[in-house]
């Protein structure tokens, strides 16, 4: 064998080498990518709720402290901190003795008074049957003078014996509105004052409960003109579900009490006040809660907030499947409902909306359309193929 012939393979391999070079995969490996799949859904317009979702605080809807009209040293406390009670029931009593004292000394002062108004008015009498023969006019209007002044006096012991009896009554503290009692900041022994400034324990109504929820001013002002626009209609009733702090949702019915007539300066909000059913108690004063208020209805297309990307200055924007291109659009949202955006502007009815394989998604890109939905809990899942329809009978 020749040396040409044993180079002759050699050579042959070296010159198929830039054209098996050439016909290779592109520099950094792999096929050329498609168009990216994304999942997509079907915008459609419907009459929607207007929510307003507003943080909120319990207020008790009466609350009683209880302080003593008169003074004494207390001898019973007649309540169990925490029971209901009921308007009237006694909590605290008094020693009672000087006001006892006083009751009777008012009452031997109506009996005198009444003695001399008997004598009084029976001079009175004498004199005007003797007007003429044994008395003067002097002396009968002397007379009606004194029965008129004895008349005066029974009236004022009277009052003073109603006023000590009044006294004696409040020796024994009652409570003034149905509620739950709390702790008693006296003890048996202490000596308690009329109109003193701390309170012997305070009584608190918790059925029903007042909840405070505060609007901001910007979107009231939003809200009146959609109303003004036609584009809300307004609710007869307002319609509140109260969120608890554990994310317990209170089945209570709200209604609203009144509103605010001011914006307060520190937060821009307006307050407005509900009642609310609490007869198990579980909602107490000074309670943080969050309340959903149906302020209206109208017509919107709901994009799930997972599908939109708030940008900066609050600009809303979507991406769209519009002939295998994936186009950003930017929305102007009227509110939200659960994790729905509502849309008023921006957006038309059966356009595909992009909700699904958004990570790097750019202005423009190619995309593969793959119809999806998304469940109560905000997980996208293929759209159930369209069955086809049966076969007809006796094929």
């Amino acid at each position: 064998m020749t040396l040409a012939r044993l180079l002759l393979p050699l050579v042959l391999g070296l010159a198929a080498a830039p054209a098996l070079a050439q016909s290779g995969p592109p520099p950094g490996g792999g096929a050329p990518k498609g168009p990216t799949k994304v999942g997509v859904m079907v915008l459609e317009q419907a009459e929607v709720p207007r929510r307003s979702v507003l943080p909120g605080r319990a207020i008790a809807s009466q609350e009683a402290r209880i302080r003593p009209r008169v003074t004494g040293m207390v001898t019973e406390i007649l309540y169990t901190p925490g029971q209901r009670l009921e308007a009237g029931t006694p909590m605290f009593r008094l020693d009672d003795s000087t006001l006892q004292a006083e009751v009777e000394s008012a009452r031997a002062t109506v009996a005198r008074a009444q003695a001399a108004l008997t004598l009084a008015e029976a001079a009175a009498t004498r004199a005007r049957a003797l007007e003429g023969s044994g008395s003067t006019r002097v002396t009968v209007e002397t007379a009606e003078a004194e029965a008129a002044q004895a008349r005066a006096e029974l009236s004022g012991a009277e009052a003073a014996l109603h006023l000590a009896e009044q006294d004696l009554n409040w020796a024994e503290i009652r409570s003034p509105i149905t509620g739950i009692a709390g702790f008693a900041s006296v003890s048996v022994g202490d000596l308690v004052t009329a109109g003193q400034s701390e309170a012997l324990a305070t009584v608190t109504t918790l059925d029903p409960i007042w909840v405070d929820l505060y609007e901001p001013a910007a979107r009231l002002l939003s809200i009146r003109e959609q109303i003004k626009a036609g584009a809300l209609t307004p609710e007869e009733r307002l319609e509140v579900t109260l969120t608890l702090e554990n994310g317990q949702t209170h089945q209570g019915e709200g209604n609203l009490v009144a509103p605010s007539v001011a914006v307060s300066t520190t937060t821009g909000t307006q307050d407005f006040r509900f009642s609310f059913a609490n007869p198990d108690g579980l909602i107490r004063p000074g309670m943080f809660l969050r309340g959903a208020v149906v302020v209206g209805r109208m017509e919107a297309i709901r994009v799930p907030q997972r599908a939109a990307t708030i940008g900066r200055g609050g600009v809303l924007s979507v991406f769209l499947a519009e002939a295998g291109k994936a186009v950003k659009a930017t929305v102007t949202p009227a509110g939200s409902d659960g994790n729905d955006w509502l849309v008023t502007e921006g957006l038309q009815p059966g356009a595909a909306l992009i909700v699904d394989g958004l990570t790097n998604l750019r202005d423009g890109a190619e995309v593969e359309p793959v119809p999806v939905t998304i469940d109560a809990q905000g997980v996208v899942r293929d759209a159930a193929p369209a069955q086809s329809a049966p076969a007809a009978a006796g094929n």
